[in-house]
């Protein structure tokens, strides 16, 4: 989910932690998006723009009133954004998983390393006639469910076996604070085989268990403050911290990132730095009407 955020339209530069200076580039000569033009949160700034060869022409071709180029907005005197890392081996959850009818046991443990985890699947046992799959969730379905899709730390257990066994995982979306996912689903990884009963079938939850995490508080210079609407900068905030702090923005028409980092107290470099799929297009700053910019260092 994240967020698809584009800024002016000259030439495309990939943007992650090396910063502003990235911002530099371009004459600022060529059409920028229509006023009136809004976008959903994808990462094309319009509908029509599709993926192909193409697609550059036609975000191009789709400003009826260009806006007029704007000048490279200014850093203000801030520190390069941080975050402290987790201690690699910290462990932070941990748990044993039994099916309802005691078919399946196993045991889960979630390390730090890095800016990464790794979920171990160890002592792994099923008297199941089909392969064993386990994920991790936000929301827990029931046992009997069919999944549609396969969570994140997604793995395959193994099939029929007395003697325990085990595997591991990546964690995928590992900068963030995993302890969103709530529930531990394991499922049969069968094949689709019509003479399994419905209950192991392919997809068949078999267990389902809540997730108890333990993540260390991390540290951070980057804390936005919300300062009020102001000329480029008249979005709305779309979420919250526990703490009360901004979450995430909500781009109104005619925002620009300068005026948008200065609504929250923070540079330019950390704007871009909170939200690693921004897309910048050379000195046009104006950002897509109706798209979500990040503001949760924890959850960038």
């Amino acid at each position: 989910m994240r967020r698809g955020i584009a800024i002016g339209l000259v030439v495309t530069a990939a943007v992650g932690l090396s910063g502003c200076s990235l911002l530099r580039g371009g004459t600022g000569d060529l059409p920028a998006p229509s006023r009136s033009a809004s976008a959903t949160p994808s990462a094309s700034p319009s509908a029509s723009a599709t993926a192909g060869p193409d697609a550059e022409a036609e975000r191009l071709r789709e400003s009826a009133s260009p806006r007029p180029p704007t000048a490279e907005p200014s850093q203000a005197a801030l520190p390069a954004p941080t975050i402290s890392t987790i201690p690699d081996g910290t462990v932070l959850s941990e748990g044993d998983v039994a099916s309802p009818k005691g078919s399946i046991h196993f045991h889960y443990r979630v390390v730090a390393s890095g800016e990464s985890y790794t979920i171990d699947y160890s002592g792994f046992t099923s008297t199941l006639p089909v392969p064993v799959g386990v994920m991790l969730v936000d929301t827990a379905p029931s046992v009997g469910d069919g999944i549609t899709y396969k969570g994140v730390g997604n793995a395959t257990l193994g099939g029929p076996t007395t003697t325990p066994t085990g595997t591991a995982s990546p964690l995928t979306n590992s900068s963030y604070d995993p302890s969103w996912l709530g529930a531990i689903v394991t499922y049969s990884d069968a094949t689709s085989d019509p003479s399994l009963p419905v209950e192991i079938a392919n997809g068949k939850v078999l267990a389902v268990d809540p997730v108890r995490w333990s993540v260390p508080a991390r540290t951070t210079n980057v804390h936005p403050v919300d300062a009020g609407a102001r000329p480029g900068a008249t979005g709305s905030v779309s979420a919250t911290t526990t703490a009360g702090a901004p979450r995430s923005y909500t781009i109104a028409p005619d925002d620009q990132i300068g005026d948008v980092a200065a609504r929250f107290g923070i540079s330019v470099e950390a704007v871009i730095w909170l939200n690693h799929d921004m897309r910048v297009y050379g000195q046009q700053q104006y950002l897509y009407e109706g798209t979500s910019l990040n503001l949760d260092p924890i959850r960038r």
